[in-house]
């Protein structure tokens, strides 16, 4: 019965279509106005956004079991939200089930829909908190602002250093600085006249590498839009830097290795947060013919968290420079986004 009824219900669909030529086009939705770009850098011009305050990670407790949240901005007052029991990735998250919802802001009050298992409640956001009425009682998580537990980890015995302070970016081809409120950073987006990946003038072979970057914040872009830029290990193995925040965690999302490895977990903090990667790399091997006996090996550990264990590059990335058996530089990855570097240094191993 139920197929006869969707087999009669199609067939009067196209019987008034066939009498009606134009009804398609006398129906058909206007089109969306496609969001403006925004690509803010300056952390002071990010927080007269009223959407800035709202987005970002929250922790809390539901009937004795610790939970985490994302509030991820979409632009214009609007947000996904993504919620996880045993709290956020890389701190208790057991990596198995997500709860979702969604919220927006009316009138100065952003309210979310939210669902935590077989209940759905209208939950509000604000002040620094998301709570969430439930029979049992109010579910109130609290907004926080992690860091990287080797954030600002200074240059280790033997370290060449290649962006620290204002005059290190000659350490660069290309290379030239961001300012900003709180400092001047290395970039490889456009500043004046300037603009175009940047690469180390230093090669190096097998490397432990210290580097911090920071999001600009992007709530109408989305995908490879958002944030886009990437840390190319000897010029030829990307580590995608991308705000991902609240994303399922792929090869081409912040801490995949592009188009090879997805990270263990999603460990991309809010945009304008501070982050870090911290990188053991292994070179490939070849004989005395030029032929390669063993693939390169990466282990990276994001904001703190391991996210790739010695795992093989069978290849070269996409955009990076053929395998050889020499030492290559590094290349930051100018995608159009005004992301920020500091702290960079590296420790060539023997």
């Amino acid at each position: 019965m139920f197929r006869s009824l969707v087999a009669g219900a199609l067939a009067a669909g196209l019987f008034a279509a066939a009498g009606s030529p134009d009804t398609a086009a006398q129906e058909k939705k206007p089109q969306a106005k496609k969001k403006e770009r925004i690509a803010v850098a300056e952390p002071t011009d990010a927080a007269k956004d009223p959407d800035f305050a709202v987005q970002g990670e929250y922790v809390g407790d539901a009937r004795g079991e610790k939970v985490g949240a994302h509030v991820i901005a979409q632009g214009q007052g609007k947000f996904a939200i993504k919620g996880y029991k045993g709290g956020l990735p890389g701190e208790g998250w057991d990596g198995k089930e997500t709860l979702t919802g969604t919220a927006e802001t009316k009138d100065g009050k952003t309210v979310a829909t939210m669902k935590f298992g077989a209940e759905t409640s209208s939950a509000t956001i604000g002040n620094g908190t998301l709570t969430v009425p439930l029979a049992g009682g109010d579910v109130v998580l609290k907004k926080v602002e992690r860091k990287s537990k080797t954030l600002g980890e200074k240059p280790i015995a033997g370290a060449t250093v290649l962006f620290a302070a204002e005059g290190d970016e000659k350490n660069w081809a290309g290379g030239r600085l961001m300012t900003l409120s709180d400092g001047q950073f290395l970039t490889p987006a456009k500043v004046g006249n300037q603009g175009g990946s940047i690469k180390s003038k230093e090669k190096f072979g097998a490397f432990k590498a210290h580097v911090e970057f920071r999001l600009p914040w992007m709530p109408n872009s989305t995908g490879q839009a958002r944030g886009n830029s990437g840390v190319y290990l000897q010029d030829r193995y990307e580590l995608q830097v991308l705000d991902s925040f609240g994303l399922s965690g792929e090869n081409n999302e912040c801490g995949g290795i592009y188009t090879q490895h997805k990270p263990k977990v999603n460990m991309c903090y809010p945009p304008l947060a501070w982050q870090t990667y911290d990188i053991e790399f292994t070179p490939a091997e070849f004989d005395a013919a030029g032929k390669k006996t063993k693939n390169a090996r990466v282990t990276i550990h994001h904001n703190g968290v391991k996210i790739h264990d010695d795992v093989e590059f069978p290849k070269e990335c996409p955009g990076g420079q053929k395998e050889e058996p020499t030492p290559g530089p590094f290349q930051l990855q100018d995608h159009g986004d005004p992301v920020i570097y500091r702290n960079v240094w590296v420790v060539a191993v023997r």
